[in-house]
């Protein structure tokens, strides 16, 4: 499987709806397509889709890459985004944890070290030495369940979700970032 049918076979979040196309696109009006951007589901990968004539979506929908109201795909980079999508993509990205939010809790549960001195779990922003230890302490009794066990048998562990929304973001706008958790490409 190509990396664009990896990229299609997921859901995104749309983040700015264009129904008169690209700004900076000088083709007359009616010439220029309707266009969304999002944020894919499972890679966090940013595209532009180009809308089929009856797509009917808003900001914050779901859609199907791989559906009927999807026309065309391309990848886009942090910089490309229009400033609503911006503006929107904080929201998005709580909406993806929200809504697969074992596979979040699993990055708590299952992180490891990346070399003799960094973990993944140091990657978060606000966890260090003590936080990490103190993580991995807990998961070895057993595993979290969710967001709130993790809030609750970590102790100094405020906003877990927060703190991931927030990796996230970092890794969507720096593109020369050496590790990634999260976000495929760079």
């Amino acid at each position: 499987m190509s990396d664009a049918e990896d990229r299609e076979s997921s859901p995104a979040v749309v983040l700015d709806y264009l129904p008169h196309g690209r700004p900076d696109d000088d083709r007359p009006q009616y010439k220029k397509p309707s266009l969304v951007h999002a944020v894919q589901q499972d890679t966090f990968q940013l595209v532009e889709c180009v809308l089929a004539d009856d797509a009917n979506v808003s900001i914050g929908d779901w859609v199907d890459l791989d559906g009927e109201s999807i026309e065309t795909v391309r990848e886009l980079s942090f910089e490309q985004l229009t400033s609503g999508a911006h503006s929107e993509l904080e929201y998005a990205i709580q909406a993806i944890i929200d809504d697969d939010e074992q596979r979040f809790v699993d990055y708590y549960n299952d992180a490891q070290p990346i070399t003799l001195r960094l973990h993944q779990l140091n990657l978060l922003p606000g966890i260090g030495k003590k936080l990490r230890n103190n993580i991995l302490e807990a998961r070895k009794r057993q595993p979290f369940k969710d967001f709130e066990d993790l809030e609750e048998r970590v102790s100094g562990l405020h906003s877990p979700r927060e703190i991931l929304a927030e990796r996230i973001h970092e890794e969507l706008r720096e593109e020369d970032l050496k590790y990634r958790s999260f976000v495929s490409g760079g």
